[in-house]
């Protein structure tokens, strides 16, 4: 199973569907409630909250999240602090106009360089203090839920 922090094995129940030839597989552990967030809600710095984390590189190398923009900016910027134990990202936008403009948002991938590989480090939201949600950019999310 997919996790923000990597692979994980789980056990699982299996289910046999007729007119279906494979298995459905379905996690056999239910969430646990987050812990308390290592760093707290960043209050009065601009910026946004990220929507999900959506694929960490092969290499542990880089992350790919989805941010939020606007319809009249160049677009979301995410930065990252890396410590021993956590990838903190931080999303804001670029060159944001002032004026007349739509309010409308707009979800964009934004793939971020890290230092060294995520490994078993938390990937946490600078604006929230908790780990950024994993979810595929397509398809159902793997816990169902």
């Amino acid at each position: 199973m997919a996790t923000s922090r990597g692979p994980a094995v789980v056990p699982a129940w299996l289910f046999s569907l007729e007119g279906y030839p494979d298995p459905l597989a379905r996690a056999a552990v239910t969430a646990s409630p987050l812990p308390r967030p290592p760093i707290g809600w960043s209050r009065g710095i601009p910026g946004l909250p990220l929507d999900r984390l959506v694929r960490i590189a092969a290499d542990g190398r880089s992350v790919t999240v989805i941010a939020l923009g606007g319809a009249c900016d160049a677009g979301p910027v995410v930065t990252v602090l890396e410590t021993a134990g956590s990838v903190v990202l931080s999303g804001t936008v670029e060159n944001q106009e002032h004026g007349d403009c739509t309010k409308q948002a707009r979800l964009r991938q934004v793939t971020v360089r890290l230092a060294r590989p995520v490994g078993d480090r938390v990937v946490l939201d600078a604006h929230t203090g908790r780990p950024i949600p994993y979810k595929p950019a397509y398809g159902r999310s793997p816990s169902w839920s």
